[in-house]
């Protein structure tokens, strides 16, 4: 989990004024260590409400601190960049929802595969996601 130090640190990095609400999201989103929606956020805080949450989940958004991961299931979910780079988002890697548990994980070591467009396409960003069984919901069986 980052200290408020590191926090405030990140946030500065991304030119994201740090905010008492912005470091409690920022903490969130570092202790989940996966993705999650806006509802599971709010849930996990519980000082902050949903709009707060979300104008500040925008701010990241819009500074290259956070970017969305799209499960094709239960909405959009959040995710701290691991880059953590300032100016772009840089942070592709494959994710897997679980279809049982309804949970996302990241899968860092695995990298996107490389997609062919036709001429003409332009990749700006690529969201993968793997779904099946995660290995807790497997030993359960």
């Amino acid at each position: 989990m980052l200290t408020e130090e590191h926090c405030v640190g990140l946030l500065e990095h991304h030119g994201i004024k740090p905010t008492a609400n912005r470091i409690v999201v920022v903490k969130a989103l570092a202790s989940a260590m996966r993705p999650l929606l806006l509802a599971e956020l709010e849930s996990k805080i519980g000082t902050i409400d949903k709009s707060g949450i979300f104008r500040t989940l925008t701010v990241f958004k819009e500074n290259h601190l956070v970017h969305l991961v799209e499960d094709g299931c239960q909405g959009v979910r959040y995710e701290l960049c691991h880059s953590h780079h300032d100016d772009e988002d840089d942070d592709m890697h494959v994710h897997f929802h679980c279809t049982q548990c309804h949970t996302t994980f990241c899968i860092d070591n695995t990298p996107i595969p490389t997609v062919e467009l036709p001429e003409g396409y332009t990749m700006s960003t690529a969201n993968y996601v793997v779904k099946g069984i995660c290995p807790d919901c497997n030993a359960k069986r």
